[in-house]
Protein backbone atom coordinates (compact mmCIF):
# COMPACT_ATOMS: atom_id res chain seq x y z
CA UNK A 1 0.00 0.00 0.00
CA UNK A 2 1.41 3.45 -0.72
CA UNK A 3 2.11 6.65 1.58
CA UNK A 4 -0.96 8.08 -0.15
CA UNK A 5 -3.18 5.35 0.56
CA UNK A 6 -2.23 5.40 4.12
CA UNK A 7 -2.46 8.77 4.20
CA UNK A 8 -6.28 8.67 2.97
CA UNK A 9 -7.37 5.36 5.09
CA UNK A 10 -5.80 7.27 8.03
CA UNK A 11 -7.84 10.29 7.59
CA UNK A 12 -11.52 8.84 6.41
CA UNK A 13 -11.12 6.83 9.92
CA UNK A 14 -10.41 10.05 11.65
CA UNK A 15 -13.30 11.65 9.79
CA UNK A 16 -15.33 8.71 10.80
CA UNK A 17 -14.70 8.62 14.32
CA UNK A 18 -15.19 12.32 14.73
CA UNK A 19 -12.28 13.72 14.43
CA UNK A 20 -9.86 15.62 11.73
CA UNK A 21 -6.54 14.48 10.17
CA UNK A 22 -5.41 18.05 9.08
CA UNK A 23 -2.66 17.85 6.53
CA UNK A 24 0.43 18.72 8.64
CA UNK A 25 2.89 21.39 6.62
CA UNK A 26 5.63 24.19 8.52
CA UNK A 27 7.18 26.38 6.03
CA UNK A 28 10.83 26.45 6.87
CA UNK A 29 10.72 23.18 9.68
CA UNK A 30 11.15 19.83 7.00
CA UNK A 31 10.85 16.48 8.94
CA UNK A 32 7.77 17.32 10.26
CA UNK A 33 4.96 14.49 10.62
CA UNK A 34 2.33 14.23 7.55
CA UNK A 35 -0.73 14.93 9.69
CA UNK A 36 -2.07 16.56 12.98
CA UNK A 37 -5.12 14.87 14.44
CA UNK A 38 -7.64 16.03 16.69
CA UNK A 39 -10.31 14.62 18.54
CA UNK A 40 -12.94 16.57 20.69
CA UNK A 41 -12.15 17.37 23.73
CA UNK A 42 -8.73 15.45 23.82
CA UNK A 43 -4.82 16.34 23.24
CA UNK A 44 -4.26 16.67 19.37
CA UNK A 45 -1.91 13.89 17.96
CA UNK A 46 1.36 14.20 15.66
CA UNK A 47 1.34 11.58 12.80
CA UNK A 48 4.18 10.42 10.99
CA UNK A 49 2.74 7.56 7.98
CA UNK A 50 4.84 5.29 6.33
CA UNK A 51 4.69 2.01 4.26
CA UNK A 52 5.46 -0.63 6.03
CA UNK A 53 8.95 -0.85 5.01
CA UNK A 54 9.25 2.83 5.39
CA UNK A 55 11.88 4.73 7.13
CA UNK A 56 11.96 7.89 8.72
CA UNK A 57 14.73 10.06 8.04
CA UNK A 58 17.26 11.46 10.16
CA UNK A 59 15.55 14.99 9.79
CA UNK A 60 11.80 13.67 10.80
CA UNK A 61 13.61 11.91 13.97
CA UNK A 62 14.74 15.24 14.98
CA UNK A 63 11.57 17.00 14.34
CA UNK A 64 9.19 14.52 16.03
CA UNK A 65 12.02 14.39 19.15
CA UNK A 66 11.62 18.01 18.98
CA UNK A 67 7.87 17.61 19.31
CA UNK A 68 8.33 14.66 22.03
CA UNK A 69 11.16 17.16 24.08
CA UNK A 70 7.70 19.69 23.70
CA UNK A 71 5.64 17.37 25.67
CA UNK A 72 3.54 16.45 22.51
CA UNK A 73 2.25 12.92 21.27
CA UNK A 74 4.23 11.65 18.56
CA UNK A 75 2.91 8.59 16.55
CA UNK A 76 4.61 6.92 13.83
CA UNK A 77 2.50 4.87 12.01
CA UNK A 78 3.68 1.85 9.21
CA UNK A 79 1.45 0.27 6.90
CA UNK A 80 -2.09 -0.15 7.11
CA UNK A 81 -2.19 -2.21 10.13
CA UNK A 82 -0.70 0.36 11.97
CA UNK A 83 -3.18 2.26 11.11
CA UNK A 84 -5.87 0.00 11.83
CA UNK A 85 -4.59 -0.37 15.39
CA UNK A 86 -4.47 3.31 15.40
CA UNK A 87 -8.34 3.71 14.42
CA UNK A 88 -9.10 0.92 16.93
CA UNK A 89 -7.37 2.64 19.93
CA UNK A 90 -8.79 6.24 19.22
CA UNK A 91 -12.24 4.98 18.91
CA UNK A 92 -12.09 3.00 22.57
CA UNK A 93 -10.47 5.71 23.88
CA UNK A 94 -13.05 8.07 22.64
CA UNK A 95 -16.29 5.34 24.42
CA UNK A 96 -14.06 6.05 27.23
CA UNK A 97 -14.20 9.46 27.08
CA UNK A 98 -18.15 9.80 26.10
CA UNK A 99 -18.68 7.27 28.91
CA UNK A 100 -17.02 9.19 31.56
CA UNK A 101 -18.85 12.63 30.35
CA UNK A 102 -22.47 10.45 30.55
CA UNK A 103 -22.49 10.64 26.60
CA UNK A 104 -22.08 7.02 26.01
CA UNK A 105 -25.10 3.86 26.17
CA UNK A 106 -22.13 2.46 28.65
CA UNK A 107 -21.33 0.06 26.39
CA UNK A 108 -17.44 -0.42 25.19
Amino acid sequence: MREKEIEALLRDGVKRLGGTAYKFTSPGNSGVPDRLVVFRDRVPIFVELKTKAGRLTELQEVQIERLHSLGQDVQVLYGKDDVLKFLSLQETLQKIMDDLSGGGDGAI
